[in-house]
């Protein structure tokens, strides 16, 4: 991103992503370079572009964007968020052990169980918010801490200065996944990571029309070493769909501020409702991390989960459900709602996901940007249906 935005609000700096880029024709709009191959000036000269695995113009306005964004100093686009994990996952060698946190998605357990134990890494999960947790837990080979805050599905919340601090002591990374918050409401850099990873499929793009991950790394050794294995891997983002993510992350701030209000008013209406017991949102006052979640974050996400009291509830919901799809995904202007025991986190045994509350009452709300009031109607009129058929049985 042009240093004279940088001192800039967010909110402006991400409107501006790539408008000044383009010197030639000033397109406020950054051109999507599909070209592979760049012309040398003659031998021993390079424009900067020599291949555009290496670098490519598009991608390179992006990820210096999302690295100025979360305030690292390198960025590195890839062409799926489990792509971005497994680059960075490359950094280790076979033997050395990470912490992880308990609530995951399921793509990274099975990345971690069925991939990356081949390779002789292994990964012990714990409450990555429990100090006392992560001591007990840390071995001479342990080599990070990767954190999901807030967590997928179940909302755990981690305070990234203590545990950051704490890794720091010990000489580990810090890995913090900041998909469900994005640089708008967390920049965990600032709060002492050392490399921040996305989905970019979610939040950033927002429109669920582009498959696609970021990282950013702090230091110049580990972006260095970061730079090494994103050219050697190659799993990188094409110029299509880093244009994509950059229209996307444009809107941003507004579409995270309507996110955050509809998902706020959803699981107030949640929680209320005499037919679910549980609502997961750190935006409300109940949540036993409320107040780290404010210390850290200047918002919330739009994604939340709630748990019905009586698992006969779940199949008639997802069937009723008509403003709301039953997809998987999250982080879209449409709200979608997902049901984790059979669909992102089938991956991670049973006994587990119940240990944790993954259980066969547990569905995922991604809300939306619609109005409000149409998805309360939505979804109140979906478990009104359920209950009537279930009682009706």
């Amino acid at each position: 991103m042009n240093e004279q935005f940088k001192d800039l609000k967010i909110e402006s700096r991400l409107a501006q992503i790539g408008s000044v880029e383009e010197p030639v024709t000033g397109a406020v709009s950054f051109p999507i370079y599909q070209s592979t191959a760049f012309r040398h000036p003659k031998l021993g000269q390079s424009t900067g572009f020599d291949y555009a695995r290496t670098k490519s113009p598009t991608r390179k306005v992006l990820e210096e964007a999302i690295a100025q964004l979360e305030s690292g100093d390198a960025g590195f686009a890839c062409s799926s968020g489990m792509a971005a994990l497994q680059t960075i996952f490359t950094l280790f060698s076979q033997g050395d052990h990470l912490i992880v946190s308990l609530d995951l998605y399921g793509g990274t357990y099975r990345l971690l169980e069925k991939i990356m134990s081949r390779f002789g890494v292994t990964a012990t999960y714990v409450d990555t918010n429990d100090l006392d947790a992560l001591e007990s837990h840390y071995r001479p080979n342990t080599k990070a801490v990767v954190v999901e805050t807030p967590t997928n599905p179940l909302m755990m919340i981690t305070d990234l200065e203590k545990v950051c601090g704490w890794a720091k002591k010990k000489n580990l990374l810090s890995i913090v996944d900041n998909t469900l918050l994005t640089p708008f409401f967390q920049r965990p850099i600032e709060l002492g990571a050392d490399v921040v990873i996305h989905s970019a499929t979610k939040y950033l793009g927002g429109h669920n029309d582009v498959l696609a991950g970021l990282i950013v790394t702090k230091g110049k050794e580990l972006s260095e070493q970061m730079a090494f294995l994103h050219n050697s891997i190659g799993a990188v983002l094409n110029p299509q769909d880093s244009w994509l993510l950059m229209r996307g992350m444009k809107t941003l701030a507004i579409r995270m501020e309507r996110h955050e209000y509809n998902a706020t008013r959803m699981a107030a209406f949640l929680l209320e409702h005499p037919q679910v017991e549980s609502v997961y949102y750190p935006g409300l006052e109940s949540h036993p991390a409320y107040e780290i979640q404010k210390k850290q974050s200047s918002g919330n996400t739009g994604i939340f989960s709630f748990k019905m009291k009586d698992a006969r509830f779940i199949e008639p919901i997802l069937r009723h459900i008509r403003l709301i799809a039953f997809a998987e995904s999250l982080g879209g202007v449409e709200s979608l709602m997902t049901y984790p025991a059979v669909q992102t986190h089938a991956d991670i045994p049973e006994e587990i996901r119940r240990q944790i509350g993954v259980d066969d009452r547990l569905l995922r709300y991604s809300v939306g940007i619609e109005h409000i009031d149409d998805l309360i109607a939505d979804l109140s009129r979906a478990i009104d249906l359920a209950q009537a058929e279930i009682e009706g049985a």
